[in-house]
């Protein structure tokens, strides 16, 4: 089984049926999930803006956002002080660094929709 880091933006996409769901779900699929704590809170506040954007569908959101408590991720503990620095050099915030940081210690997968996290992963990938 292959380790995965996933960020709120694959998870969103998840829960939402987003666009790219299908890319998600087969990079996803037989992977052991982990993310750093945050993750929930990020999914929720995703899910409020939905909510805020579109209050007619609030029900079919809350429904969809009740889904992840069933979702198999392990959370883990992140180096703060190390998130900061890698945040520093990749110019991302500590939340996305946060993901990023955890891939790195786990020698996992990153699985984001975030380009902007996607192209700072690459960039550590090419380093020496």
């Amino acid at each position: 089984m292959t380790d995965k880091v996933v960020d709120a933006s694959a998870i969103v996409a998840l829960l939402f049926d987003e666009t790219p769901r299908e890319e998600i779900v087969d990079r996803l699929r037989g992977a052991t999930l982990y993310a750093p704590i945050l993750l929930g809170f990020e999914v929720a506040n995703a899910c409020l803006k939905k909510l805020r954007t579109a209050p007619s569908e609030r029900q079919a959101l809350l429904k969809a956002f009740s889904l992840y408590e069933s979702l198999a991720v392990r959370f883990e503990l992140i180096d703060l002080a190390e998130a900061i620095a890698l945040a520093e050099q990749v110019k991302l915030t500590v939340y996305d660094a946060s993901y990023l940081w955890l891939a790195r210690a786990l020698d996992a997968e990153l699985v984001t929709l975030d380009g902007k996290l996607a192209r700072a992963e690459e960039a550590l990938r090419s380093m020496p």
